[in-house]
């Protein structure tokens, strides 16, 4: 019911395509809001989805940047898709009217030396007043962000009952589409973690297995709390600390926070051609560990810079150089 009235049938629609969408691991939050907003629109209007209201809609949301509304479009055409099933005669817009979304920006593929460059920022971190470990968390984010590749909203809602310090391994719970893994951490990011744990691990900070492992004070009533990073405040953090320390590309580009899951996908394609791996092969378990449902998600992390091009030529004139004829052309 919409406002104890008895729901429209776009209202009924919306909440059978959110429904089916869950069905297959999706939160749907996101598209629950943009679509319930949609239905808003139409019930503020007293009417149902039409091409002259969804024309409407769409100018509604101008201010909206081309991409993003594109998106919205979209998410609207599959709910009607949805509903043709059982209304064969709703609409349904046309994708050609749509908003012309702009393309993805390159990532920004950080290397080592930069890395080693944004540690040392962190390092320099004076304690805030709602984080007295300011310097050791930020820099265990950025350790956990380069070896293991984790999603940002994965890192942030870390708790401490996630990570088995013994073995070097972190829980990752119902992540994207509701998936849960473990991973292991490299030796450097064991050592890491370990001497992050040594410093969060005391009073006042939080104790409790629920407790996240990345903290910040909050102060309600006069009693200080303890929460969870939100994920733009870390972003903001981190892409300060890439400012300081002078991390961008040949562009002048500053690295954005998911950047980092790129170069460790990166790092790892680099890491196997160097120890003469067969990279086919490990693409399943750089899937697994990433938390994607297959290797097609996995190519979307891998990038063809300088290096691993390098790699690849040697490799393919290793063992097909004979095939080409000198002169050849």
């Amino acid at each position: 019911m919409r406002n104890g009235k008895v729901l429209s049938p776009l209202d009924t629609a919306i909440a059978s395509f959110v429904a089916h969408q869950r069905t297959f691991g999706r939160s749907y939050i996101y598209a629950e809001y943009a679509l319930r907003a949609l239905g808003q629109f139409a019930a503020d209007r007293a009417a149902d989805l039409s091409a002259s209201l969804f024309e409407q809609w769409s100018k509604a949301q101008r201010k909206l940047s081309p991409t993003t509304l594109y998106g919205r479009q979209l998410l609207a055409r599959k709910m009607c898709l949805h509903r043709r099933r059982s209304e064969p005669g709703c609409f349904v817009p046309d994708p050609s009217d749509f908003a012309r979304p702009r393309p993805h920006a390159a990532p920004v593929i950080v290397t080592r030396a930069q890395i080693a460059a944004v540690l040392r920022a962190a390092d320099q971190l004076a304690p805030s007043r709602h984080n007295p470990l300011r310097a050791a968390t930020m820099r265990i984010a950025i350790v956990l962000l380069y070896t293991a590749g984790l999603r940002r909203g994965e890192l942030v809602r870390l708790q401490l009952g996630d990570v088995d310090a013994e073995n070097g391994a972190l829980h990752i719970r119902e992540s994207k589409f509701h998936k849960s893994r473990w991973i292991p951490l490299s030796s450097d990011a064991r050592r890491e973690l370990r001497e992050y744990l040594r410093k969060r691990m005391r009073k006042p900070f939080g104790l409790r297995p629920t407790a996240p492992l990345l903290c910040n004070a909050s102060r309600a009533y006069g009693h200080v709390g303890w929460h969870a990073f939100c994920g733009p405040g870390l972003a903001q953090g981190l892409l300060s600390l890439f400012d300081g320390a002078g991390v961008h590309d040949t562009q002048g580009r500053r690295p954005r926070v998911q950047d980092m899951r790129h170069s460790f996908a990166v790092e790892a394609l680099v890491r196997w051609y160097r120890r003469g791996g067969d990279v086919q092969t490990h693409l399943p378990k750089l899937a697994l560990y990433m938390g994607h449902v297959s290797i097609v998600s996995t190519a979307y992390y891998l990038h063809f810079i300088p290096e691993v091009a390098a790699f690849a030529s040697k490799r393919f004139g290793r063992h097909f150089s004979h095939l080409v004829k000198p002169g050849a052309s």
